[in-house]
């Protein structure tokens, strides 16, 4: 082999592995998002937001219990519900456990959900959910801790009024520890009973 074509293999063979490493951190390579540890100090963190009875709350009043937490808005006509349908039969699954464990939907368009609307909307779900929503900064800057992509999908019909449109967004659960530090994750993939059977690892 020549110099220059070591040199190449081994550029390849060191992005290669800072991409592996990067996956592995983020838990990319397990079924249910499992992280490394160095995971936990990446994703997360506390936030302030107004529940869906209009009241201002401190994530660290959870802190105790696991949290799972799931982005989205009350608008989705498919993803958000079929997710939140996901982590109430997982939370069913844990029968009188389920009480150590914190539902929160996090509301990734605070234009339209206000706490009334969102008020409706977890009634349909885990009776413990709680619905937030906030400022668009707020969202912002809570989305961007827990590593969230979300914006306006983009439309043909440029003149359709703000209160007509999409949502692209990540659809990720999230799962705190009891001191509201990241645990790991589940895509839109996983099943109720392969949550669970994490629940309970964690209890």
């Amino acid at each position: 082999m020549n110099l220059s074509a070591f040199r190449t293999a081994s550029i390849a063979a060191i992005t290669i592995l800072a991409a592996v490493l990067i996956a592995w951190q983020f838990g990319l390579f397990s079924p249910e998002g499992s992280p490394g540890r160095m995971g936990i100090a990446k994703v997360g963190g506390p936030f302030k937001l107004t529940d869906h009875n209009g009241i201002e709350r401190d994530s660290r009043e959870f802190q105790g219990r696991l949290m799972l937490i799931y982005f989205g808005y009350t608008f989705c006509p498919d993803v958000c519900p079929t997710a939140l349908q996901i982590m109430n039969l997982a939370l069913e699954n844990m029968k009188s456990k389920a009480k150590e464990i914190q539902p929160i939907f996090i509301s990734i368009d605070p234009t339209r959900d206000t706490p009334k609307i969102l008020k409706n909307y977890v009634k349909n779900f885990y009776p413990s959910l709680i619905g937030f929503t906030g400022k668009e900064k707020s969202i912002k800057d809570v989305a961007k801790k827990y590593r969230v992509y979300y914006a306006k999908a983009s439309t043909k019909k440029p003149k359709l009024e703000t209160t007509d449109y999409l949502m692209d967004h990540s659809s990720i659960l999230f799962l705190l520890d009891r001191k509201g530090r990241y645990l790991t994750h589940f895509n839109h993939q996983s099943q109720p009973e392969a949550i669970t059977k994490v629940l309970q690892k964690y209890l």
